[in-house]
């Protein structure tokens, strides 16, 4: 029961965070917008072992790039693939962070994903991302930690709920 929980959750944070970073934000402030679709990966990896590995984060960055009309077709697939594999790679340590220590961690893997954005432009002779999109990783750490409780808060009730 515990896995098609999981998996339904996981469809509908997805299709969420997708519509979230549909939502237009102020001009003034669209450069303070969080990844959200990154920081539901980021949950999952960390919290839900084998939900998701590198191949959904590859297929769920090209929904991603198809949804949000991406200027690289493929752009947002290696962000995720990026994030995913360092995540996986020392999610034995974050796991066991503190959740103060977890969020400097989500800024700094946030903040990469944004350099590997322009590097991705530059290498392509695109338009460079604005320079003010390098607040959102601040923004989405500042919201790391709620949205982390919120989450596990929500699989605790399913858990209990499903229990006989």
């Amino acid at each position: 029961m515990r896995t098609w929980h999981d998996a339904t959750m996981l469809l509908v944070l997805v299709a969420l965070a997708l519509l979230l970073q549909l939502v237009p934000w102020p001009v003034g402030l669209n450069g303070f917008k969080p990844w959200f679709l990154g920081l539901v990966v980021a949950y999952y990896v960390l919290e839900v072992p084998g939900k998701i590995g590198l191949g959904m984060a590859f297929v769920l960055g090209l929904i991603a790039d198809c949804v949000m009309g991406a200027q690289l077709f493929g752009e947002h697939a290696l962000r995720l693939l990026v994030l995913t594999y360092i995540l996986l790679r020392f999610r034995y340590r974050l796991r066991f962070f503190p959740l103060w220590q977890q969020t400097a961690a989500m800024a700094v893997l946030l903040a990469n994903d944004r350099v590997l954005a322009v590097w991705v432009h530059w290498m392509a002779d695109s338009a460079m991302p604005h320079w003010m999109t390098f607040l959102s990783p601040m923004l989405g750490a500042m919201i790391w930690p709620p949205f982390f409780i919120l989450l596990d808060r929500l699989r605790y009730f399913a858990r209990v709920r499903k229990s006989p």
